[in-house]
């Protein structure tokens, strides 16, 4: 188990009160994992989120942005400071091993039945808010201002921001002076906490392609357009881009990350549609890459002799998070105070993607930062083997949740009761050159 220090009630909150408020976030991360639900449909997770809070104090709206759950503790003058959860998981088959590993199978949007899976960590982090929120709520003499808690769905899909915002997010509600989230991962061990000061992360696009070619006979290919062979030829020629077209040095990612075509061996199918996800950082470099798949995509069809030209359709993106920098540097302070120095690292800019890009383009300074979760044990050996452990995605992530949780309910507290004890006017000039950017 993770011990943390005694500290000061005004800068973090103490061993103890994490304690006190663990077997409610535990009891939450256990249900919410066993029962997770995807993108666009976390009634249920939605339901018990804002349950907890209102019985915690908060006055609590649901439906903001589709499931979206608001809750709002006011506390006398002060800044406005939002904490930010995401509600929802993936289509993913749990492979864990846990016992309390999800089983749970529903059709998704397109009438497929899928598996659902909270692989990426999203329960961990409603379960460290509810503690966080409850920490909060019983500590108002050591803090003032306004605490808005907010859990965000389809943040998978990078719509459930955009999507709060367009619900009147920050004109219906107070809007935040700073909006503060963290993200648990394999990439650390639990206990610790890493910054990025500046970029977080990478711009995000997704692309769907629909290959039209000619069915018919599998012995008889001569009388086709086979769209799965002009798909594959696609998916190589589109490596090419990052490869060839990018300069070296620069950041850029693109996978197919699904291909569906056809019903039977025997039979060549009309269509083939493919799924990509594009991550760049420069913005010249993902026009470029959008351009490129539509120019590789039409030529590799129109070679082929397609009888129709391919659909090539972004359909959803974000821009990357930025993390105000001067912020950033500041909130390290009690976040070293709560976790000790050698538990708050630096880090670089990561590449999987974030909404939370949203509510810092509505002009509200951000700190966005990770949150460690591998068992140290297992992270160690898998350091001094040179392994991975599964990462956040997969049917095996399973971060150390017990210390996990614990040290994201401290970090939560620290950030939140550092400024939460500033007036408005002083995180400005904190934050002054996030206009700059």
């Amino acid at each position: 188990m993770l011990l943390l220090p005694s500290l000061t009630l005004s800068q973090s909150s103490s061993q103890n009160e994490v304690e006190s408020v663990y077997p409610d976030a535990r009891a939450l991360y256990l249900e919410l994992h066993e029962h997770p639900e995807l993108s666009l449909h976390e009634v249920r997770t939605a339901a018990a989120l804002a349950e907890h809070l209102r019985a915690a104090g908060y006055e609590v709206t649901e439906h903001v942005g589709g499931n979206g759950v608001v809750a709002i503790l006011k506390n006398g003058a002060g800044p406005t400071i939002m904490l930010r959860t995401e509600l929802d998981a993936l289509p993913v088959e749990e492979r864990t091993g846990l016992a309390y590993a999800s089983k749970v199978k529903v059709k998704d949007d397109a009438g497929h039945e899928v598996s659902v899976m909270h692989a990426c960590g999203h329960d961990v982090h409603m379960a460290a808010l509810l503690g966080t929120a409850e920490i909060m709520a019983r500590s108002r003499g050591n803090w003032h201002g306004t605490l808005m808690l907010i859990g965000q769905p389809a943040e998978e899909m990078i719509r459930g921001a955009q999507a709060m915002i367009q619900d009147g997010l920050f004109t219906r509600f107070p809007k935040p002076d700073v909006a503060v989230a963290l993200h648990v991962d394999n990439e650390n061990p639990a206990g610790v906490v890493a910054i990025t000061p500046g970029v977080y992360n990478t711009n995000s696009d997704s692309v769907r392609i629909v290959i039209h070619g000619k069915g018919g006979h599998g012995a008889s290919p001569q009388t086709t357009v086979d769209p799965i062979v002009i798909a594959a030829r696609t998916i190589l020629a589109l490596q090419t881009i990052v490869s060839r077209e990018v300069m070296p040095g620069e950041m850029a990612v693109i996978t197919v990350g699904y291909i569906q075509a056809g019903t039977k061996n025997n039979i060549i199918p009309d269509d083939a549609e493919m799924g990509l996800t594009v991550r760049t950082r420069n913005a010249e470099v993902r026009k470029h890459i959008l351009a490129a798949i539509a120019r590789i995509t039409k030529a590799e069809a129109a070679a082929a002799g397609a009888p129709q030209e391919p659909l090539v359709e972004r359909y959803e993106g974000t821009d990357m998070v930025y993390n105000d920098p001067a912020l950033a540097e500041h909130l390290r302070g009690p976040l070293e105070t709560a976790l000790g120095k050698r538990n708050v690292i630096t880090i670089g800019p990561i590449s999987p993607s974030e909404d939370f890009s949203y509510f810092v383009e509505q002009g509200v300074p951000g700190l966005y930062f990770s949150l460690g979760g591998a068992n140290p044990e297992k992270f160690a050996e898998a350091k001094a083997s040179g392994k991975h452990l599964p990462s956040n995605h997969s049917p095996l992530f399973a971060p150390d949740a017990e210390p996990a949780v614990r040290t994201g309910i401290a970090a939560e507290v620290a950030v939140l009761r550092n400024l939460l004890n500033m007036s408005a006017e002083q995180i400005r000039k904190i934050t002054a050159d996030q206009s700059a950017h």
